[in-house]
């Protein structure tokens, strides 16, 4: 029960997958885009992120 809450792997993904997601909303935001655009961007970004370095990690 006193396990970690996410594999080493798991949190490697995600904090890459976050690092992407930031990236992609500031540069679309520093490009001009509204906010809530930028905020979409970035998001989605995170999103095709996670598959991607899944299959490149795993």
């Amino acid at each position: 029960m006193n396990g970690p809450l996410l594999s080493m792997r798991a949190a490697l993904i995600l904090l890459m997958a976050l690092l992407v997601g930031i990236g992609a909303g500031v540069l679309t935001a520093l490009a001009g885009a509204v906010v809530a655009q930028a905020c979409l961007a970035g998001a989605a970004a995170f999103g095709a992120a996670v598959p991607f370095f899944n299959h490149l990690v795993g």
